[in-house]
């Protein structure tokens, strides 16, 4: 009996059956039909064995060397993990502080490309496990871009959710200064003007699967109002659901002495953010609510303040939608609408701020001001119905956050994923085996 089992599992019909049979799910989870070929090629490997797919062996090779069993492996693991990774599951790096202290600085974690639907690459040829360059190189490339495919996702696990952590492409990567490119080529026109920047520096543009990753909290979904007033967050006029371990600036004061290493070392204040004016006895330091209460005790601590800016005219530069007329701060901040799909609003030239980028990059179409008027494709319009959804994300370290009181909206077709959980967390600061945070390993995110 078990021998005609194995014997009926390891027919060529059956495998072709069963391999065929996961390949249609494939295609129809995709949703892209022109695959549909591809049973050809998967007919030839099992049944009539015309083509000699693998061109590395030598037809009719009963023994195989190392070298083609090398071959072979590496092949196989590099269009797995792909695969994997385009599909299902990526890992990411925490390189800034802007989470902190809900995800540390050197916290590795898992991002999750089901729970939202995977999205297939814009450009399907590159160069593999890279981003958007090759590796031991700053410039060249990693893709190439006269193949383009156009955005789609696939079916997800789940509908992103307010104050889910989601991982994202830069909105504003769409164009890059090689020599700064952990910078905002926009940030960078704003403040020293377009011709200087492309006279100076080297300007490119990358595709959105190809920008930089982003990684913060989502405050807003589509439909959502924001709107920050004091440092506090307000969704639909409601205040932010306390979640993550949201920390702001505070300005200590001390009696003149210094305030003891092992405190900052208990609350996992780094050294980094230790800023401390010796002459005027403060300390400039990121904390949460709880963290400022505990120094707030100190027998050699005389106040703690929270920073507030409340200096919307020194910000008009840079704080979303960086227009005179939106006199906002990243502590007072909005209201504002988070676009959504299908809805339509009005437009004028006092609004019109808000949805430039949207109508113009995100959405591709060509808008111009002329007299007076708004033209979106030739077209003179009062109204604009948005064609994707938008999110606002803002980071947990709301003093150290490029979020979207910066740079404004995510688009749908900008989305990654959801991260999951910490596999594993290094401290920066410490020798190894010191380093190893093992509490955060293999913590859930939330």
């Amino acid at each position: 009996m078990i021998k005609k089992v194995n014997d009926f599992i390891a027919n060529k019909y059956f495998k072709f059956g069963t391999v065929s049979f996961m390949y249609l799910l494939w295609i129809i989870w995709l949703g892209s039909y022109w695959l549909l070929p591809g049973l050809v090629i998967i007919y030839d490997l099992y049944i009539s064995h015309k083509v000699n797919w693998t061109f590395w062996k030598k037809r009719g090779e009963k023994k195989k060397s190392v070298v083609v069993e090398w071959i072979d492996a590496i092949i196989f693991a590099v269009i797995a993990a792909t695969l994997i990774r385009m599909f299902f599951i990526e890992a990411y790096t925490i390189p800034t502080s802007s989470m902190e202290k809900s995800l540390l600085i050197g916290d590795y974690l898992f991002v999750s490309k089901v729970s939202y639907g995977p999205k297939l690459p814009n450009t399907p040829i590159s160069f593999p496990f890279v981003h958007h360059t090759l590796p031991f190189c700053k410039e060249t490339k990693s893709f190439v871009e006269w193949v383009k495919w156009p955005y789609k996702r696939l079916a997800g696990l789940q509908k992103i959710k307010r104050n889910d952590v989601v991982v994202f492409n830069f909105p504003e990567g769409d164009t890059v200064i090689l020599q700064y490119q952990d910078v905002s080529y926009y940030s960078m026109v704003r403040e020293y003007g377009r011709d200087y920047i492309w006279k100076n520096f080297d300007v490119i543009s990358r595709p959105v699967d190809k920008k930089e990753n982003y990684i913060k909290r989502c405050v807003g979904i589509p439909g959502d109002s924001i709107f920050v007033q004091h440092d506090q967050l307000y969704v639909n006029g409601k205040k932010q659901e306390t979640i993550g371990k949201v920390q702001y600036i505070y300005f200590v004061m001390t009696n003149g002495t210094p305030i003891n290493s092992v405190h900052f070392e208990e609350l996992h204040i780094s050294k980094a953010d230790q800023n401390y004016n010796a002459a005027g006895s403060v300390y400039r330091l990121p904390l949460t609510d709880e963290a400022a209460e505990k120094i707030r005790s100190f027998n050699n601590v005389v106040s703690v303040v929270k920073a507030e800016n409340t200096n919307p005219a020194m910000m008009a530069k840079a704080i979303f939608p960086h227009n005179s007329k939106f006199p906002w701060t990243e502590d007072n901040f909005g209201p504002i609408c988070v676009p959504k799909k299908g809805v339509t609003v009005q437009l004028n030239l006092d609004n019109l701020p808000l949805y430039q980028r949207i109508i113009d990059v995100y959405e591709n179409n060509n808008l111009l001001v002329k007299d007076g008027a708004i033209y979106i494709n030739g077209k003179k319009e009062t109204s604009y119905t948005f064609k994707m959804d938008y999110y606002f994300m803002m980071g947990d370290n709301r003093h150290n956050s490029a979020d979207g009181r910066y740079w404004g909206f995510v688009p749908e077709d900008h989305v990654v994923g959801k991260a999951v959980f910490v596999w594993l967390s290094l401290d920066k600061e410490k020798g190894f085996p010191g380093n190893i945070r093992w509490d955060r390993m293999f913590r859930a995110i939330h």
